[in-house]
């Protein structure tokens, strides 16, 4: 699986490609930080929000900061993103419903 995507929230060209070979082989650049780890979740801060990779004997082979770029091994069942501003929105509306 390979992906790219552009966006307009960071104001340039935003380009994440994730590579999945055989279940097995999970390359992601754009990665931010490595939030948290295990051998059956791993959770990373992309520049596209927070990817979490679920699967089996999990285990990070790479990490480069300086690259952006991770690499992940084990069985993989699921890869999921979800979006790292919700938080911020949620507590933006109930501190504005408190102050109204």
């Amino acid at each position: 699986m390979d992906e790219r995507k552009l966006t307009p929230q960071n104001n340039g060209n935003v380009v994440q490609n994730i590579i999945l070979e055989n279940r097995e082989k999970l390359t992601i650049t754009g990665v931010s930080d490595v939030l948290s780890f295990d051998d059956q979740i791993v959770i990373v801060e992309t520049q596209l929000g927070l990817l979490t990779i679920k699967g089996e004997d999990l285990r990070i082979n790479k990490l480069s900061i300086d690259s952006s770029e991770v690499i992940i091994e084990g069985e993989i069942f699921n890869l999921g993103y979800s979006d790292n501003d919700i938080t911020k929105k949620n507590n933006v509306s109930i501190l504005g419903k408190i102050f109204k």
